[in-house]
């Protein structure tokens, strides 16, 4: 039973893609992304919970035509990934075949989508599916993350962040050059990152070790001082990051 993404910005497209996915026995799940920088973050979560994963993700049917992250873009991410999940290609475009085949795509369906088509698509994905090992997954790029900017994935080095800030379930990178905005608590940054020199200061802080230029005291309040930025440490916490910037020096 395949665990399908479809992916296209024109809902009534997407729903009628889903309509005929849900008829197909072979099809255990099928959820709907309005454009690729949706995807990609449905895609990196499916990634994290690993294949047998209840975020799991099999099968993709990418539409091309989109704004922002083109579906050939998106599909040429997927292919950095340790275990990608497989691509249909769902498109009203004929002249994106041989760039779609290049990356290993499955099959490439025109619209308006037949039923019998896709069918055979399906079939294709899963004979592909069934013959894939299982293998552990992992972060397909540690030393990145990704981020929408002006509705654009990009891709932001883990050593240009300075440091983090919870907002909600959401969190909140600063960089040198700016922020950006990412739907992951901080927590899971804090776990993910704490072998790359990231120690938790407060309650809505996470700070880069090496981004720290001074550590201040003050009236018995600590703080260090990040860029131009000064951050209060919680006394919860004073005490481990002091430890920590000694053995550095």
């Amino acid at each position: 039973m395949l665990r399908a993404l479809a992916v296209d910005d024109e809902r009534p497209s997407l729903e009628e893609l889903l309509y005929l996915l849900h008829a197909d026995p072979r099809i255990g799940s099928a959820e709907g992304a309005g454009d690729a920088t949706e995807a990609l973050r449905r895609i990196n979560r499916a990634l994290e919970s690993g294949p047998d994963g209840p975020e799991a993700i099999d099968v993709v049917f990418l539409d091309i035509n989109m704004p922002g992250l083109h579906g050939l873009d998106l599909a040429r991410l997927l292919t950095g990934f340790a275990q990608p999940p497989l691509v249909v290609f769902v498109t009203a475009h004929e002249d994106f075949a041989v760039q779609a085949f290049d990356l290993k795509a499955v099959d490439y369906v025109l619209k308006p989508v037949r039923k019998e088509r896709l069918a055979e698509a399906v079939r294709r994905a899963a004979e592909l599916s069934d013959a894939a090992p299982r293998i552990p997954v992992h972060e397909p790029d540690p030393d990145h993350i990704p981020v929408e900017l002006g509705g654009v994935t990009r891709f932001v080095s883990v050593e240009d962040i300075t440091h983090v800030e919870a907002q909600g379930d959401y969190a909140r990178l600063h960089t040198t050059k700016g922020s950006h905005l990412v739907r992951i608590p901080l927590s899971t940054l804090e776990e993910r990152w704490r072998s790359r020199g990231f120690v938790r200061i407060h309650r809505r802080h996470l700070v880069a070790l090496h981004h720290i230029g001074e550590l201040r005291l003050d009236a018995g309040t600590v703080s260090v001082l990040v860029g131009t930025e000064e951050l209060q440490v919680s006394r919860r916490h004073t005490r481990e990051l002091r430890d920590l910037l000694m053995r550095r020096t």
